[in-house]
């Protein structure tokens, strides 16, 4: 149970709500209510993938984040909070289409995402590479030197490392597309495991 659910469960276990369905109804409730008054900035919720347990939030502007495991979600979700707003809870009616389009993806039925998306996270250069990965196709891979020169800045190959180390919403916006120019993979937010089978389900397919 996380913090927010935890005080939902303290608050409601004196009128006699202690069972779990009850208390995951009520949220659910909550959440809707907030989000059609316009109290709510971001939702959230989990999913479980081949590559692990993966924390998607969004704004009403599109997925705002996706985060492994190793990143902490609590974490995460304070930065989020921090950031972008406190107005924050989880609920997944915003997310459904994101889990849909995961699901095919992880399935191998789906090869591009069609998903809007918050950028709010990334600026600058970061957001050029961010926007560029996408065209990078399923099943094929850049060097980090191959994306620089895509974005119009050869000599940042750095930079674009930076980008893709920090890129807000990894596995939909593909940077485990990008490896070493030698051909080996290179570093992942989600890990050399993650990275690994991302590439190798894609050429699966």
């Amino acid at each position: 149970m996380d913090p927010q659910e935890a005080v939902s469960a303290a608050l409601l276990a004196p009128l006699g709500y202690a069972e779990e369905p009850v208390l995951e109804r009520l949220h659910a409730r909550l959440a809707a209510a907030a989000e059609r008054s316009g109290d709510l900035d971001i939702t959230y919720r989990t999913i479980d993938t081949p590559v692990g347990t993966l924390l998607l939030a969004a704004t009403a502007q599109g997925l705002l984040r996706v985060a492994y495991e190793r990143e902490n979600h609590d974490h995460v979700l304070e930065k989020l909070s921090a950031r972008i707003s406190p107005r924050i809870l989880k609920s997944a009616h915003r997310l459904e289409p994101v889990v849909r389009e995961l699901e095919e993806y992880f399935s191998g039925t789906r090869s591009r995402f069609d998903l809007p998306l918050d950028l709010s996270l990334s600026s600058g250069y970061r957001r050029e590479v961010l926007a560029h990965l996408p065209r990078i196709g399923y099943g094929h891979t850049e060097s980090y030197a191959q994306v620089a020169l895509a974005t119009g800045n050869p000599k940042a190959v750095r930079a674009v490392g930076t980008a893709c180390a920090t890129n807000p919403l990894p596995v939909v916006v593909p940077c485990h597309r990008v490896v070493r120019s030698d051909g080996s993979a290179g570093g992942y937010v989600g890990g050399p495991d993650a990275k690994a089978a991302l590439l190798m389900l894609e050429r699966a397919v």
